[in-house]
């Protein structure tokens, strides 16, 4: 079968059915990736194991960079349904931190899908596909666990720069450069730095 074009834009489930294979997609994805890493996936064994036709695969995520930073945008999603925002009396930077030393928890306990989905996001905001980056995704979550409705330009300069900062430390510590504790220091550092004028 020829190559599907990595460069259209991936079609949107619509109705119930295409949304079950969706996300029965995006769940092959994630146990292939956590089995095997970026690198050695096959897009037929994910359509394969999610019970679709390999066009129906390419239709909706075109390459694996796409499948990933998409699998990186549903884990963005559900950790936006599962935050608690900022308590009285708690600092912005502070619940901040905690959801994003939780996430990185999670995240770390399949090392080869993290390591997936931080590579594939990179590379979407490297230039491939910028605007399926899971980077909006991310800037509401923490703007909404912070507590700011009506963020500033700045406002949002900062919480980018706390992605950044976040994936990168979560990097090193796939590549075994820091451990867990320094890691999770690292985010809690990065936090009450830049986040500390957040909605100011």
């Amino acid at each position: 079968m020829p190559r599907v074009a990595e460069n259209r834009a991936p079609a949107t489930p619509s109705s119930p059915a295409q949304q079950e294979r969706y996300r029965r997609i995006l769940r092959a994805a994630a146990d292939h990736g956590a089995e095997h890493g970026l690198d050695r996936i096959q897009m037929l064994d994910v359509a394969r194991d999610a019970g679709v036709a390999i066009a129906t695969l390419y239709r909706y995520f075109p390459s694996k960079t796409i499948l990933f930073t998409a699998l990186l945008h549903s884990q963005v999603e559900q950790l936006d349904r599962n935050s608690v925002p900022v308590e009285p009396g708690q600092e912005p930077a502070e619940a901040v931190a905690r959801v994003l030393v939780d996430a990185a928890r999670k995240l770390l306990e399949r090392p080869r899908l993290a390591q997936a989905m931080l590579q594939s996001n990179n590379a979407t905001v490297a230039g491939e596909s910028p605007n399926m980056a899971a980077t909006v995704e991310f800037a509401d979550l923490i703007l909404r666990v912070a507590g700011v409705v009506e963020a500033s330009d700045h406002d949002r300069r900062l919480v980018r720069l706390i992605e950044q900062t976040w994936y990168g430390v979560l990097t090193s510590q796939l590549n075994g450069h820091i451990t867990t504790e320094e890691a999770e220091a690292d985010t809690v550092l990065a936090c009450r730095l830049l986040l500390a004028e957040l909605g100011r």
